[in-house]
């Protein structure tokens, strides 16, 4: 059936997810759901729902764990669509949702959204392609540098594949439905769309959401400001876009605006502040000479003077009043600096470093060196790319963010060993440096070809063994093996790989909980990835399968083992006990969180133990790996006997007078 038969024939089940609450990962999350994010002043889900009824959609199932009916009441209102709002605790997971909200009536073609995207695409491209594909389920991205960019969190699938989905406990679309159809020999077909969705989940995803929208997606143009009739803007403000300036708002005197920025409906904008790529929700009050930038402003909520809000979500929930300030303590630390500066000032005293040991280098000890900057300096104009890539893959995924201190440790690591290192004496391996160098382009272009990024970011690592090769040898290769296999922790695991693992890592995090609960006398249900104590219910997710606990102490153990003086044996212990000592306190964790949910109630409660528990666990690993370093001693050193000193005394010698 083509998509106006679809339409025609009312066909298509539209599903819309709504997430839970964040768990205090985004301060405004744990009040309002992502969705229910204003986008240019509507909210993402009420934009998302009118675009399905633009695009021929007569019935939408929206799926959330929250009462919507009131945000969902304007689409009503306006009698375009038949929304159902399917309201469940949202513990079965995307894949559960998707099949409870369609039930019985699947028509041909299942469709599922986040609820939080900001520029939804055009329906007929994905139905045409998914349908020409004959893939059983469609998964869409959004575009990137390198053609597949992120995941656009929507899914088209076919009726029956939802047959896959188990009826009881946590299934995931792609940890659980996704895997089921593979091994169905079923086929999972990707899509790339032309422009993003802006799907978001936390405040850079909503800032990024909000600047596709006001690029011209459905909004205002890409470098135009839209005010709003009864908008105040005096004339001495200046303002960027792009930008909307909603109703009642108010932009005062030698005020600035940069876009992308949206002012809310009834906010002020002091005079002599500054706004830029922020938006600014409901009746906010921002003062005078406030500095705004790259922050989400909560409604109701009053910035005081001179505040400077830098990269922040400032909520009413996280310490705002709407009688009070935000940023409590900005104030005193304003009075701080002008008390600084009235301070005389101390003269600093300048020292030339010591050039010494540089006066003592040959002529080619020099060259080496200048050779060394040119070649460092070309390998990261030529990797830029990549290294972005893994930045950004730092600052989104909790399994892999501590990768972002693999390299400052190296740098440290290096510099501890510098003088060990000095005394190498450099000899090039030309032809094996080349060697390895083609090895690491051809991995590298392997990787680009076929998109498999793991293989383009392991070829930074190759390449970097394959320049000290170049310009040290095998000698200063050997000496830094131990700090370039530490490298590879910062590279995320192949998807396959973590795929494979995330399953049993979950099953066992539920399972080791469930042990230790029954242990400490609780009766305790255990439902697929649902622990159930009495009437409470604890999801263990995805994301709390131990991956990133065991990611950041292989850190921790590797460094450990690169600034200790121990056998080799030793270190190895130390590296393997990283893997059951991170999944014990992951277990722990989960356990601990378990059991304070059956004691205390309330948003607060799920912040403090889920969001902050998994640091509580880093102090226990490291008394763990510090015990273990002692007991390591105390069973192989031997035990010396002390030997008492013999304390001599000299006869003196008579000497005769000359």
């Amino acid at each position: 059936m083509g998509f106006e038969e679809l339409i025609n024939d009312r066909a298509i089940r539209t599903v819309v997810l709504v997430g839970r609450h964040d768990f205090g990962r985004c301060p405004l999350a744990a009040r309002v759901p992502t969705a229910l994010w204003p986008i240019a002043n509507r909210p993402a889900l009420e934009r998302l729902l009118d675009h399905l009824a633009d695009e021929g959609i007569d019935r939408v199932m929206v799926c959330s764990e929250n009462d919507l009916s009131a945000s969902l009441q304007p689409t009503r209102a306006r009698g375009r669509l038949d929304v159902t709002l399917v309201t469940e605790d949202l513990t079965g997971g995307t894949a559960g949702c998707l099949r409870d909200a369609v039930g019985s009536d699947p028509g041909e073609l299942v469709i599922l959204f986040s609820g939080s995207i900001a520029a939804p695409p055009s329906l007929k491209p994905l139905i045409e392609a998914h349908q020409t594909s004959g893939a059983d389920l469609t998964m869409v991205f959004n575009p990137g540098p390198q053609g597949t960019g992120s995941p656009a969190e929507i899914y088209l699938c076919r009726p029956d594949v939802l047959r896959l989905i188990p009826r009881g406990g946590y299934s995931d679309i792609k940890e659980g439905l996704i895997p089921a159809i593979l091994r169905k020999e079923g086929t999972v077909r990707p899509f790339v769309l032309s422009e993003p969705v802006g799907n978001f989940h936390d405040r850079q995803g909503y800032l990024r959401a909000v600047s596709i929208y006001l690029g011209g997606t459905d909004g205002a143009t890409s470098n135009g400001v839209e005010i709003a009739p009864d908008a105040t803007v005096h004339s001495s403000a200046r303002l960027s876009g792009p930008a909307v300036i909603a109703s009642g708002a108010c932009v005062q005197e030698r005020s600035v605006v940069v876009g992308p920025a949206v002012v809310g409906p009834k906010t002020v904008v002091g005079p002599d502040s500054v706004v830029a790529r922020s938006v600014l929700w409901d009746n906010v009050e921002v003062g005078a000479r406030c500095q705004i930038l790259e922050s989400i402003v909560d409604c109701e909520t009053v910035i005081p003077n001179r505040a400077a809000v830098l990269e922040q979500t400032v909520s009413l929930g996280a310490g705002a009043s709407a009688n009070g300030s935000v940023g409590e303590g900005m104030e005193d630390q304003k009075e701080r600096s002008a008390e600084q500066d009235r301070r005389p000032a101390t003269r600093s005293v300048y020292r030339a470093p010591r050039l010494s040991r540089w006066n003592r280098l040959s002529a080619r000890g020099v060259a080496a060196v200048l050779g060394f900057g040119a070649v460092l300096a070309a390998f990261l104009w030529s990797y830029w790319p990549t290294v972005v890539d893994l930045r950004q893959v730092w600052l989104r995924s909790d399994e892999y963010s501590a990768g972002m201190l693999v390299p400052i440790l190296s740098i440290y690591v290096l510099w501890s060993r510098r003088r060990d290192i000095g005394q190498v004496s450099m000899a090039p391996a030309v032809a094996a440096g080349v060697v390895a160098f083609l090895m690491a382009q051809t991995i590298r272009g392997l990787g680009l070809f076929f998109m498999y990024r793991s293989g383009e970011r392991l070829s930074v690592v190759l390449s970097a063994v394959a320049i000290v090769l170049l310009l040290g040898g095998w000698r200063f290769l050997r000496k830094l093996a131990p700090v370039l296999l530490f490298l590879c922790l910062m590279l995320p695991w192949p998807n396959r790989i973590q795929t494979a693992i995330s399953l049993p890592l979950q099953r066992w995090a539920t399972t080791s909980a469930v042990f230790c609960l029954e242990l400490t006398g609780y009766d305790v249900l255990q439902d697929g990835n649902v622990i159930r104590i009495g009437e409470t219910s604890v999801a263990v997710a995805e994301a709390c399968n131990g991956l990133r606990m065991i990611t950041a102490f292989f850190v921790i153990g590797g460094l450990v083992v690169l600034l200790t003086k121990r056998p080799w044996w030793a270190k190895l212990i130390v590296i393997v006990s990283s893997l059951p000592i991170a999944m014990l306190c992951n277990t722990l964790r989960l356990t601990i969180t378990a059991v304070a949910f059956t004691i205390l109630e309330g948003p607060d409660v799920e912040q403090l133990f889920h969001d902050f528990g998994g640091f509580a666990m880093m102090p226990l690993a490291l008394a763990m790996v510090v015990g273990e370093l002692w007991l390591l001693t105390r069973l192989t050193t031997p035990r010396e006997e002390p030997v008492p000193a013999l304390i001599t005394r000299r006869r003196p010698r008579h000497v005769p007078d000359a």
